[in-house]
């Protein structure tokens, strides 16, 4: 079981009596062994899914699937810079190692909100390459503009973390006319503008009107509720998921790379995969999203 840096494993979960699937990123592979390690945080607050997998015993049986690749590592450029931010780190550090291993020209930037919160920095910082932890909780956060003016000429910059930080660094790019095809990213699809709250969603040719728990994705919530949905990657990445907005109260939360800046202003779409909905106001009730399902 071969597993290049970038790749992850879908692993089947079992959240309130039901199965669902989450991606993790492979950490570390052993070929001959026919193993893999993902690293898993607990989200306390989370949909469930970390809670199930910190839940296992040692010994215990998953269902999973065979390594995947959507963040490949292009190999033979001049140079590397990797950013990670938070659990952004899973998919970099193999990415690390390997480019270490091969002697490449690397350099690794990697936030958190508190250096207690970071995995591997103990490894990583041994590997006598470039390592630069910029963490929150001493007063740090990352200068996208300057990080992107700090990566030279024909390096390419791979980024994974929350879509903040991703889309700070996308801007920051674009605006230095950097080639586009030097620019990678792989996105976790959990963060957003504004915290997750609950709020409503209807769908009037379904005759249908849910919740949305904090917790949950507009999508989970509308399977449950009956609805036929399509999607796939669950990283607001692929789009497949996307629904037309008929009406919203609240402000949409684009949490999806997706759609372009142009469509998320026009407010016509939605992933639903990742995307939410805030309350306008702290003193309203929960906000209401209207949609059509194709």
């Amino acid at each position: 079981m071969l597993a290049a840096p970038g790749s992850h494993i879908d692993v089947m979960v079992h959240i309130g009596g039901r199965s669902e699937t989450r991606s993790y990123s492979v950490v570390r592979n052993d070929p001959p062994a026919g193993t893999v390690e993902i690293a898993v945080r607990l989200a306390v607050e989370g949909g469930g899914g970390s809670r199930y997998m910190h839940g296992l015993a040692a010994g215990g049986r998953l269902r999973a699937t065979d390594p995947r690749q959507d963040f490949p590592l292009t190999r033979g450029r001049p140079g590397y810079v990797l950013v990670a931010a938070g659990i952004g780190i899973t998919p970099l550090a193999p990415m690390f190692r390997a480019l270490c291993a091969a002697g490449a020209d690397v350099r690794l930037v990697y936030a958190g909100r508190n250096r207690a919160a970071m995995a591997f920095v103990e490894e990583l910082a041994g590997s006598g390459r470039p390592v630069e932890l910029v963490v929150e909780s001493e007063g740090h956060t990352i200068d996208a503009p300057a990080l992107v003016a700090g990566v030279p000429n024909c390096h390419e910059l791979y980024v994974c973390g929350p879509i903040g930080l991703l889309e700070a660094l996308r801007g920051a790019w674009r605006a230095a006319a950097r080639p586009a095809g030097g620019f990678r990213f792989e996105t976790f699809g959990s963060s957003g503008s504004h915290p997750a709250e609950e709020f409503v969603v209807e769908v009037p040719r379904l005759a249908l009107r849910t919740t949305v728990a904090a917790h949950r994705s507009v999508l989970d919530a509308l399977r449950v509720a009956g609805a036929e949905m399509m999607f796939d990657c669950r990283r607001g990445e692929c789009g497949l998921c996307e629904v037309k907005i008929l009406a919203c109260d609240g402000v949409i939360d684009h949490r999806d790379v997706f759609l372009s800046d142009a469509q998320r202003a026009e407010g016509g779409y939605l992933c639903t995969c990742v995307s939410r909905v805030a309350a306008s106001s702290p003193s309203g009730g929960p906000p209401t999203l209207v949609l059509d399902l194709p």
